[in-house]
Formats: structure tokens, C-alpha cells, sequence
């Protein structure tokens, strides 16, 4: 397993479908994961530090997971099959989780949990990108920078 950090989400043009990107800590591997507009927004929510009026549903995850005397150890996205990815919480009792990775990602950004990747699935899904490729991703940070969870919501 290799660590992964969240870049951010996005929404790919021209279908206007929402991603997440991965990066390979201390690598320079790149995993695009396309993602429902909800599970974006919380994602973009997490990342920005946005408090919603009431919880959303990983708020609420995260609540009954710390009630019940628990934490997210981490997050695994395990295996990609036909282009759908699979993860696993990982529980700290030893329990785990299947459960999408968006889901899993938003989730693991509102504990600070770690999110680990198997090498399979970057070897199969993951995008390298060499030094000439990182204005492009910092092209992307700064686009990250502007975005709003409201620019993933349904029109």
C-alpha cells in the first residue's frame, strides 16, 4: 500500500462529471477517480473547512463511528475493476468497511485519517506525470483554489 494525498476535485469538461485526484506521496503518480456531485461537495466542504447548518452524511458517519468508542484507522482503495473502484475503512477494533472511495475519502478528510492506496491499483489506474507535466497540476492547484462546493451542485 502507498499513501495518497487529496489534490482536490474537479469537474472534467466536457461531461461534466466531477473527479477527485490522488497524488502518490513522495511519487509522482496521479489517480483520477470520477465521483457523484454529492459526494464532491462533501469533499470540497472537507477540504475547505466548511461547517454545514446541520451534518451532512459523512458528518454523520463520523459521529456514530467516534460515539460508539471507535476511530477510522485509514482509508484503503483496494482494487479497480471495470473502471469502478472499491475501498475499505479500516476500522481501529480491526473491523472493515467496504465502501466507495468518495464516500471513504470525504470521510477520512473529516478524521485526518490516512489514505493508502494498493500498488495494483496505481499501476493499473494511476497517471504519471513527469516534471514538465507539473505546471499542469499546479494549473490545477490554482483552479482548486477558486472552486466553491456550490460549483458541483445540480443545475
Amino acid at each position: 500500500m502507498r499513501e495518497v494525498d487529496v489534490v482536490g476535485v474537479r469537474v472534467e469538461m466536457p461531461s461534466n462529471q466531477p473527479i477527485v485526484l490522488l497524488r502518490e506521496s513522495g511519487g509522482s503518480r496521479y489517480l483520477p477517480i470520477w465521483i457523484g456531485a454529492v459526494e464532491a461537495t462533501a469533499i470540497a466542504f472537507a477540504q475547505q473547512g466548511v461547517v454545514p447548518p446541520r451534518p451532512l452524511t459523512h458528518d454523520l458517519l463520523k459521529s456514530v463511528i467516534e460515539e460508539t468508542g471507535n476511530s477510522l484507522l485509514e482509508v484503503q482503495i483496494v482494487e479497480v475493476r471495470e473502471g469502478i473502484f472499491f475501498a475499505n475503512l479500516v476500522l481501529a477494533s480491526g473491523v472493515e468497511v467496504s465502501a466507495r472511495p468518495s464516500d471513504s475519502i470525504a470521510l477520512a478528510l473529516r478524521t485526518g485519517s490516512r489514505i493508502v492506496c494498493d500498488e495494483a491499483v496505481l499501476d493499473e489506474a494511476g497517471l504519471a506525470a513527469p516534471e514538465e507535466q507539473e505546471d499542469e497540476v499546479e494549473k490545477f492547484r490554482e483552479f482548486l483554489d477558486h472552486v466553491s462546493p456550490e460549483d458541483f451542485e445540480s443545475t
